[in-house]
């Protein structure tokens, strides 16, 4: 509501009457600043709640130098990982009194991840955050040289560029550890697009897992994270086990693939852990309702964005800050089980 009788736009110093605070005191509220009493912030607060006040951000930058808004670029928004990384960012950068401005490319290329770096510095944002899983996005990255703070977001493997992501290597290393505990003599694995650093980290986390337990390591099936080429390795796998290849546990590098390979033993006659146990990766809202409910990996979205927007804030106020990698987590559930006995029994196929 506006004060009595007025019809111009709110300003500043309507919050202030209302507060009973200086126009200086709420510029500092509404501007983030430490240096004010927690009952005077909280005064202000109400005040600009009560009033419907907005700051005007363009007359703020002016004086500030801060348009309070970080851009935040990414491609494949349609795969759940990209998707809940960019939430996790929002709900962080909110948190922090900033708002988040996206470009969502087609590809995955220098040239359209410099394009979009680049309209982004012209529309004043105080930093920009990317997403950097692909190896075209993340080489533009290391070769732009922009003029506002620019990190990177599920990078994946060692980088001296500033990166925050999820632990990938020690993930896949969970669930691969996971299925040889329950007595699996080895783990197949079908893994993302080749030119996914994500992908390359779960392939690494699940070869060096098996070579750490003495295990055979089994040539990898290639996907593109789609449930469709889950379906295709599922079919591949299958036809091998009617061939009489001990086949016992496959680790999909997402569960999108998972959930097409336990369509396709399905559709082979083939029962998930009865005969082969599957374990997926990211933890789709869905996976507890697959059939069977999924065994898989847990990346923290939320916590990701939190660290994300800590180390892009860090970066702004000039700080060199390297935070550690977001822990993934195993969540088992009854698509895993004990390795069949003896081995071929039970496996339902001609």
């Amino acid at each position: 509501m506006e004060p009595e009788g007025a019809s111009r736009a709110l300003v500043m110093s309507d919050v202030a009457a209302r507060a009973g605070v200086s126009h200086q005191t709420v510029s500092r509220v509404i501007n983030g600043h430490r240096n004010v009493a927690p009952h005077t912030r909280e005064r202000v607060e109400q005040a600009i709640r009560e009033l419907g006040y907005r700051p005007n951000t363009a007359a703020r930058a002016l004086v500030t130098g801060s348009t309070r808004t970080i851009g935040f670029v990414t491609v494949n928004i349609n795969q759940y990982g990209p998707a809940q990384t960019l939430v996790g960012l929002e709900q962080a950068a909110r948190t922090a009194g900033y708002s988040l401005s996206v470009t969502v490319l087609d590809e995955a290329t220098a040239e359209a991840m410099r394009d979009a770096v680049d309209r982004f510095v012209a529309q004043s944002v105080d930093a920009v955050v990317a997403l950097g899983t692909y190896d075209d996005a993340s080489e533009a990255l290391h070769a732009l040289d922009a003029p506002v703070p620019l990190v990177a977001v599920q990078s994946g493997g060692s980088s001296e560029w500033p990166a925050v992501g999820v632990d990938q290597v020690a993930g896949a290393r969970l669930a691969t550890r996971h299925l040889l505990d329950l007595g699996h003599r080895t783990v197949h694995h079908v893994t993302g697009p080749a030119d996914s650093q994500e992908a390359r980290d779960r392939i690494e986390g699940w070869r060096a897992e098996l070579l750490a337990a003495g295990a055979s390591v089994p040539p990898y099936l290639r996907g593109d994270w789609t449930p469709s080429s889950g379906h295709a390795a599922g079919k591949q796998l299958a036809a091998r086990v009617r061939a009489g290849e001990e086949i016992t546990a496959v680790f999909l590098a997402n569960d999108q693939m998972a959930l097409g390979l336990l369509a396709a033993f399905h559709e082979e006659g083939l029962d998930a852990p009865r005969d082969i146990s599957v374990v997926g990766f990211d933890d789709l809202p869905e996976a507890p309702y697959f059939t069977p409910p999924l065994t898989t990996v847990r990346q923290d979205f939320a916590e990701l964005g939190r660290r994300g927007v800590q180390l892009v804030l860090g970066r702004i106020a000039g700080q060199d800050l390297h935070p550690d990698p977001v822990p993934a987590a195993l969540l088992v559930r009854s698509s895993t089980g004990p390795v069949p006995v003896p081995v071929g029994a039970a496996r339902g196929v001609g």
